[in-house]
């Protein structure tokens, strides 16, 4: 993975991580329910970001280095295991 992709895929995790204890205290806190909601919704799309970055930085790096290499079976495997998962 790139250095750059790597920096952006930690700085996302940070902020899924002050999120969700955003979320931890406005449960213990006993916050209107429909407002946790909203914001778990968007812990689930920081999330949904998360991979792309993930993703992008694997089809960039992995896949391109893989292929090179003479790995092109065990890339495509491990891309349709992934496409199945992601269903």
């Amino acid at each position: 993975m790139t250095p750059d992709i790597r920096s952006a895929a930690v700085k996302r995790l940070a902020y899924i991580e002050g999120h969700l204890n955003g979320v931890r205290n406005m449960l213990e806190e006993d916050r209107y329910c429909v407002d946790i909601l909203k914001q778990t919704h968007a812990i689930r799309k920081a999330i949904e970001k998360f991979e792309s970055l993930l993703l992008d930085g694997h089809l960039r790096t992995c896949v391109v280095d893989g292929i090179q290499k003479g790995k092109a079976e065990k890339i495509i495997e491990e891309l349709r295991s992934l496409y199945t998962v992601g269903r």
